[in-house]
């Protein structure tokens, strides 16, 4: 019973820290489903009010954890990513940068081949740089690709 009772606790908890935080719909969702998976896991430990601290725990670190992933990029997000750095890396030249978008989410970026090379058996290889900017936040990478047999681009570092 007392377990039953934590858990419905938890689970109200989370949808309260949800509906508090002024966020996206993926972010929200992960906090919920965060939320609940940590109450479940925090509920299979100790008894008691150990339990109860466990399932609060729980909730609070999968709700936060569910938050962070929830406001990265979704699929979409992704797919106009692996797209664009694809066709960037196979047409155009270093130093010209191409650009992605997904209005649904707001995120974007750019892409940018900086060098080109071949390696010593005979692989071509391009560095690059990558902008992506997800809920105003802008972060750059930088990364290595080679050419494939089938001809696509894939990111060795």
């Amino acid at each position: 019973m007392f377990r039953k009772t934590a858990i419905v606790s938890a689970m109200a908890l989370s949808l309260g820290l949800a509906a508090c935080a002024d966020t996206g719909a993926k972010q929200t969702g992960g906090a919920v489903l965060g939320g609940l998976g940590g109450a479940v896991a925090g509920s299979q430990f100790g008894q008691g009010k150990g339990q109860l601290a466990a399932v609060a725990a729980g909730t609070l670190l999968g709700a936060l954890i569910g938050s962070e992933v929830g406001k990265s990029l979704d699929r979409a997000d992704k797919a106009a990513l692996a797209s664009t750095t694809q066709n960037t890396l196979e047409n155009q030249p270093s130093g010209a940068s191409s650009t992605w978008s997904n209005p649904d989410s707001g995120n974007y970026g750019t892409v940018t081949p900086t060098r080109t090379y071949q390696t010593n058996n005979g692989q071509y290889c391009r560095e690059y740089s990558q902008t992506i900017n997800v809920g105003g936040r802008t972060e750059e990478a930088f990364g290595t690709a080679c050419r494939q047999p089938d001809g696509t681009w894939k990111v060795v570092n």
